[in-house]
């Protein structure tokens, strides 16, 4: 196999599910991930449709279902906590045909990171500190270790992606900030429960939601609006608390519990919703993959399941073509890029509703919910949201 050695930087979702298909095509990759370990925690993610057949390909859908989360209804409540909207997820399973489950965002990663086993060699705790490519190959530095040669290399480092940075260009140039913060923290013995139910509260601009795992832990979701990125250095989680509070210290319902249990939380993510929007994902020896090069974003609903499509993909042309960039880097944007652009385009019409700035939002909002009781507003809401227009191909 020609260019098989292959660096991946980003251990998060698209790298290792990269790794693995790199792997069982006969290439030998190397993952780096700047984090000491697999990232824990996280927020809950719904996973369907090509990510859902990809898992199918990997034999992982009964551990996806083992460990997924049953939520069977999705509550939103006023200020006392009293019901004001929702709907039941058998919908949206049904709509689905069964394809359809929510998981934490870790347990997916830590998963497909598992079906590596030992094969593929992972540098853990480090990151790329420059790349320098030439006709027959990549030079690499690291900050810890020490420079190597390969092939071709892939970033996969999401929405900071280091890759991007060196080879590409500064975030600033390919991001589009959709005006909302995110965050999401778990604690253990928080007192409400609601087993099986996704409850969330909205005030005019801000949403919180939570969600009772089968461990004990309770995870949190906070999302609120900014017309302005905020000046916050980044991983600095006292900076990241202090902008949480800010924002939820007059909100009512349980907020105010919730902020408490934030101050003893010691691992939160935090980021701004946005995209990732390029009109090339290759640089010569260098590609892209997952939300580094088409982040569509939190509201598009299915960004790890795009995400290890797209790694299926770029993986499959690279097996298909003997290892040929020049062709399969071209072949995997020809696919997948008409896709990402109708899931961009979504998630930022999506994104004026997402946490509704007016008291007349909210009740919209709501009311909307209410009618997915119904069968055929259902299907007429959430059918074509549900289906993918691409089926994946079928490789070697």
């Amino acid at each position: 196999m020609r260019n098989g050695r292959i660096l991946i930087s980003g251990a998060g979702i698209a790298g290792p599910c990269l790794a693995y298909w790199l792997q069982r095509f006969g290439f030998e990759p190397v993952l780096i991930e700047r984090a000491p370990a697999l990232r824990t925690g996280g927020y809950i993610i719904d996973f369907w449709g090509l990510g859902f057949d990809v898992a199918e390909k990997m034999g992982l859908v009964p551990a996806l279902r083992r460990d997924s989360c049953q939520i069977d209804d999705v509550r939103i409540v006023d200020v006392k906590g009293r019901k004001t909207g929702g709907f039941s997820v058998r919908a949206f399973s049904a709509l689905a045909k069964g394809r359809y489950l929510s998981i934490l965002r870790s347990d997916l990663s830590r998963l497909i990171f598992a079906c590596l086993g030992r094969r593929t060699r992972t540098m853990f705790g480090d990151t790329i500190t420059g790349i320098y490519q030439d006709a027959t190959g990549v030079d690499v530095t690291f900050q810890a270790a020490p420079p190597e040669r390969f092939d071709l290399v892939i970033g996969a480092g999401g929405l900071h992606s280091p890759v991007r940075r060196l080879v590409f260009g500064p975030r600033e140039w390919f991001e589009k900030y959709l005006g909302y913060y995110i965050a999401s923290f778990s604690v253990e013995n928080y007192p409400r429960r609601d087993a099986h139910t996704y409850v969330t509260y909205s005030a005019p601009g801000l949403q919180v939601s939570r969600y009772s795992l089968r461990d004990g832990r309770t995870v949190f979701l906070l999302a609120f609006a900014s017309a302005a990125r905020l000046p916050l250095p980044a991983h600095d989680l006292t900076a990241q608390k202090d902008a949480l509070r800010r924002s939820f210290r007059w909100a009512g319902w349980e907020c105010r519990e919730i902020l408490d249990a934030l101050d003893g939380c010691e691992e939160l993510y935090f980021d701004s919703v946005s995209q990732i929007r390029m009109q090339s994902w290759q640089e010569g020896r260098i590609a892209l993959v997952g939300d580094a090069c088409f982040c569509p974003s939190l509201l598009a609903g299915q960004g790890s399941a795009l995400a290890m499509a797209a790694a299926y993909i770029l993986a499959g042309e690279l097996a298909r073509t003997d290892g040929d960039y020049r062709l399969a880097f071209p072949a995997y944007e020809h696919l997948l890029q008409p896709l990402l652009v109708r899931k961009q385009r979504a998630a930022e019409s999506f994104a004026r509703s997402f946490v509704p700035q007016t008291e007349l939002g909210i009740l919209m909002r709501n009311s909307v919910t209410r009618l997915m009781a119904f069968a055929p507003f259902a299907r007429l809401f959430m059918g074509r949201f549900l289906r993918d227009p691409l089926t994946l191909p079928n490789y070697p």
